[in-house]
């Protein structure tokens, strides 16, 4: 049966083209939500960019007919840009007023109460404005086509029971081919003897070769970094690979992803010269509004969010076996000046065509697909991209575990054999730090 759906302003912020996602149903946008994306297309950041495509798009659709009284999609449905049904008149006194919320939630009420009316659902990424429309009686839910569930994301790494024969086959050879072929493309695999438990193998299947192949080994270190578990291990193989050219790192904090990440960058740019440049970026979310509350300018209020990065690098350089051991922040800024290494936020580097780069992008968790899309078509022909993050911290207030960019590109990107990724699980850092990572 045909329903319709009801937008708020937040789900058309989270993606411009969500519009396009109920299939042969009507969506309508109240007009309040037009008042809403006026505020917001002036900003320089991605809901202004995000406020200003729909906008646009909302205007190539006014070209086919009358919004008001709705304009066919291609999917069959219509779109509407709805002015009618703004009377409060079935909202509680409480909830009589001008705010944006209450506004929206009138109308899909409205639309339910009128004649011969088709099954409203309101759609909207903003958690009490769902519970207000359930205390009402009417359906809400959230804007649920990028998400993933969370607690079945791909983690990239597998047990496989096999014979003391396969296994030392698997030495000889270097090669291994599976029984079970329901493998993604770049997974990782411990082998293990049923014999004999303690003799094992550290193995990524390769999709080209149909096979089990040993992963990168690094005897010496990465950079001075040395694997601690077979995850970091399994991390830096994907790291060092070149024919991988998109890296996704899950872990919560302490588990080492930042850092390996950072160590494979300075390996492949500094040391073997396989990448220009090494670019690492964080988005600045967390700051919110108040950065214009804070002293100096844009470069002064960005170095405290940008300063653990730098930290990490300065550490690096310190633990290298390379011309930079015992040097660290000196030998950093040479790099800087000389342009190998960039820090930026990633409202600097977005936009930028970066042709053989390796790019690391930090809490990755705090971008939307969206935003996440922008940046992997942006690449540079050859360009390796790094996502890091913990889905489980987050700052914006319109994503969540399930639904932030993050999360989105393991999933999609999982039966690729350009892209790899890996859960990191253990934590090394002290026993404190893992404690409350734990319990807190």
């Amino acid at each position: 049966m045909k329903k319709v759906f009801v937008l708020d302003t937040n789900v058309l912020l989270h993606n411009p083209k969500a519009i396009f996602s109920f299939e042969d149903n009507d969506v309508v946008i109240p007009i309040v939500v037009i008042e809403e994306l006026d505020r917001f297309k002036k900003g320089i950041d991605e809901m202004g960019r995000n406020a200003r495509q729909v906008s646009r798009i909302l205007d190539e659709y006014r070209t086919k007919g009358k919004l008001s009284q709705g304009v066919a999609l291609e999917s069959g449905g219509n779109l509407c840009v709805e002015l009618n049904h703004q009377s409060p008149e079935h909202l509680p006194p409480e909830l009589v007023s001008i705010k944006a919320d209450n506004r929206i939630l009138a109308t899909a009420l409205n639309l339910c109460h009128a004649p011969e009316a088709l099954p409203v659902i309101l759609v909207t990424k903003d958690t009490n404005l769902r519970i207000k429309a359930d205390a009402l009686g009417l359906r809400a839910e959230d804007f649920e086509s990028d998400r993933v569930t969370i607690d079945e994301l791909y983690t990239g790494a597998h047990e496989m029971d096999v014979s003391e024969k396969e296994i030392e086959a698997f030495y000889e050879n270097n090669e291994l081919r599976p029984t079970d072929q329901k493998l993604f493309p770049n997974a990782f695999v411990l082998l293990k003897n049923t014999s004999n438990p303690t003799q094992t193998a550290l193995a990524r299947y390769s999709r080209q070769k149909q096979s089990f192949v040993p992963i990168i080994g690094a005897k010496h270190g990465v950079w001075g970094i040395h694997a601690r578990n077979k995850e970091q291990q399994y991390a830096f193989d994907l790291l060092l690979n070149d024919e991988i050219r998109l890296v996704t790192l899950v872990g919560r904090a302490g588990t080492g992803k930042t850092l390996v990440a950072l160590a494979a960058g300075l390996e492949k740019t500094i040391e073997s010269r396989t990448f220009q440049r090494l670019v690492v970026s964080r988005p600045v979310f967390p700051l919110g509004k108040d950065i214009g509350f804070l002293p100096g300018d844009i470069d002064e209020k960005l170095k405290p969010w940008m300063q653990p990065i730098r930290d990490n690098l300065e550490f690096l350089m310190g633990t290298s076996s390379s011309l930079a051991r015992g040097k660290g922040r000196k030998d950093i800024q040479s790099l800087f000046d000389l342009g190998m290494i960039e820090v930026e936020p990633l409202t600097y580097i977005r936009g930028r065509s970066m042709p053989g780069q390796y790019l690391i992008v930090d809490e990755a968790q705090n971008l939307t697909p969206h935003e996440i899309k922008t940046i992997i078509t942006r690449a540079g022909e050859g360009t390796k991209i790094v996502l890091t993050g913990d889905p489980y911290q987050i700052d914006n207030p319109y994503i969540d575990s399930s639904s932030n960019g993050l999360t989105f590109v393991v999933e999609r990107f999982k039966e690729e054999s350009i892209a790899g990724h890996i859960t990191l699980v253990k934590g090394e850092r002290s026993d404190l730090a893992e404690l409350a990572a734990t319990l807190l």
